[in-house]
């Protein structure tokens, strides 16, 4: 897997790939006496130079990032408690190389970072994961990876390499961590130096599937880890692989299952019975795909199909319920009661991602990719029963919920989501904004249908959050929500705030102040300073 790819021929196919294009190369040593009358330095016709557009397609529409680094000792201003001690580790993609013209922001290389916080001081630390593909890339020192998931588009020299970038989502499991793309296996990174262990793990070679989910469950009464990929068997494959694995890494339960269509079915959800599944329509369009374009297109003709089964069984008793279209990515919880299933997830009436087409030309629609908090449900013992249950839960709409990940799997009441409120004012500075920025944590209490909210003021926007138990037999949501704020009117620039969920109307008691924008995070993970492994 690490031989040298052969160098593919020269492109240029669109601004954003104008490898012709050459820099003015500045010579200071030009005057100098050892350069005195000397020719300055010119490239050659056939040199290739690294060359970025302005506005690359990123999430946020910021230019790349592409730096590894580290802060010991970061600005905090304010005061973390002495009870957080433990580590936030975050991911998302950064482009390595210029992307293919018209490539959408999620084909970006993974970049891991993490902000390890311990005794009221925080130390950052970035790196990119060492992929297949990015030390291919690396050595050749070019692109060699074409448009989001489709390998039609790649150099023949990597036909044999993992297309996976690690970017979507981190997790931490039998003292490592595990960076996700949900196209390929996880890439297995050392939790305190974020050095890169194996490129393509495979649960030491138990997983049979050849991708797996960016959302794996943890069941922490077991310690299993329960996931899935979907298009295992290969690409456009209609195939679905469950399985769970022990503390140690060791597949203890498998089933193969089929899917309605072959498209996205980003996240899962998993109770102590039952696993579910929401298939939307996303779907694989191998057509276009053989024409240049992404891995997927927005089908508004087909419905949606939840499908749940029997959890540590062989998947004959899958049951797929028929829903209407709509848009659907994140688990917020879920849990089941007796023969009833029940998951809660942000979901929107149409596509909800501007970036992937809609196969039948309707305009992309802002107000209907909108997400709201549902509960889909299904009672597994009405045998006549064929489509799911759907209720909208709250008024407020954002993206990307999460919980206590101490409940996973079990029955849960709280849980947070970030928002965008439509009731606070917007910063004249801002200008004409084509977005209302997401600048609210809000906390939701399913008992009794209640909601608070933290804001962030008019002039930031907030990358998803993760929840910090205030100690280890803490109530539920009881503790801290971490995650990067955007400072929009300098320039993008990130802090990391720490809210206490119990204060949400409240200011952060902390902001950990860095002094760059960094990349846009997709997802995020924390994990408790006793669990991980000494430095």
């Amino acid at each position: 897997m690490s031989r040298k790819p052969k160098q593919p021929k020269k492109e240029n196919n669109g601004a954003s790939m104008n490898r012709r294009r050459f820099i003015g190369t500045l010579a200071a040593a030009a005057g100098t006496s050892a350069l005195a009358g000397a020719a300055p330095f010119a490239p050659t016709a056939s040199a290739e130079t690294v060359h970025f557009t302005s506005n690359p397609p990123g999430l946020g529409g910021a230019g790349p990032f592409r730096s590894e680094c580290d802060i010991h000792d970061c600005d905090v201003e304010g005061e973390i408690p002495s009870n957080i001690d433990g580590a936030f580790y975050r991911v998302g993609p950064d482009w390595q190389y210029p992307p293919m013209a018209g490539n959408i922001p999620f084909d970006g290389e993974g970049h891991v970072s993490m902000f390890r916080i311990s005794n009221g001081h925080v130390d950052f630390k970035s790196r990119y994961p060492r992929t297949q593909r990015f030390k291919a890339q690396a050595a050749a020192r070019k692109r060699l990876f074409g448009m989001y998931r489709n390998h039609f588009t790649d150099d023949p020299s990597v036909a044999k390499l993992s297309r996976g970038t690690a970017n979507t989502h981190i997790a931490y499991y039998n003292q490592k961590l595990l960076a996700f793309k949900e196209d390929s296996p996880p890439v297995m990174m050392d939790p305190i130096t974020l050095e890169t262990v194996d490129d393509y793990y495979t649960f030491g070679g138990g997983m049979k599937s050849l991708t797996h989910s960016a959302h794996p469950k943890f069941d922490h009464g077991t310690g299993e880890i329960i996931s899935y990929g979907y298009e295992a068997k290969g690409f456009a494959t209609d195939d679905i692989y469950v399985f769970s694995a022990n503390a140690k890494g060791k597949v203890t339960w498998e089933a193969w299952v089929k899917a309605p269509y072959v498209g996205m079915i980003h996240d899962f959800a998993v109770s102590k019975d039952y696993v579910a599944f929401l298939a939307i329509p996303m779907a694989t369009n191998v057509e276009r795909m053989k024409q240049g374009q992404v891995h997927f297109a927005w089908d508004s003709s087909l419905p949606t199909w939840f499908g749940v089964m029997r959890r540590g069984g062989d998947g004959k008793d899958l049951k797929w319920f028929k829903g209407p279209e709509r848009c659907a990515t994140h688990v917020m919880g879920a849990f089941s009661d007796g023969n009833k299933m029940y998951v809660d997830m942000d979901m929107a009436l149409k596509n909800q991602f501007p970036f992937f087409p809609n196969l039948h030309g309707e305009p992309y629609d802002p107000k209907a990719a909108s997400g709201y908090l549902h509960r889909l449900s299904v009672d597994l013992s009405k045998k006549d029963v064929t489509d799911y249950n759907m209720e909208k839960l709250y008024p407020q709409s954002g993206a990307l919920p999460r919980q206590d990940d101490r409940y996973q799997t079990i029955p849960y009441r709280i849980g947070f989501m970030p928002t965008s409120n439509p009731t606070k004012p917007l910063s004249p500075k801002l200008g004409n904004v084509a977005f209302r920025p997401t600048n609210s944590y809000t906390k939701f209490d399913h008992a009794n249908r209640t909601t608070t909210e933290f804001w962030i003021g008019d002039d930031s926007s907030l990358q998803e959050c993760c929840f910090v138990p205030r100690s280890k037999d803490a109530a539920e949501g009881d503790g801290y929500l971490v995650g990067v704020a955007n400072r929009l009117l300098e320039g993008g620039r990130a802090d990391l705030i720490i809210v206490d969920t119990q204060y949400m109307e409240g200011q952060p008691i902390a902001k950990v102040r860095l002094p760059f924008r960094s990349y846009s995070q997709v997802h995020g993970w924390w994990v408790p300073g006793d669990t991980l492994p000494k430095a």
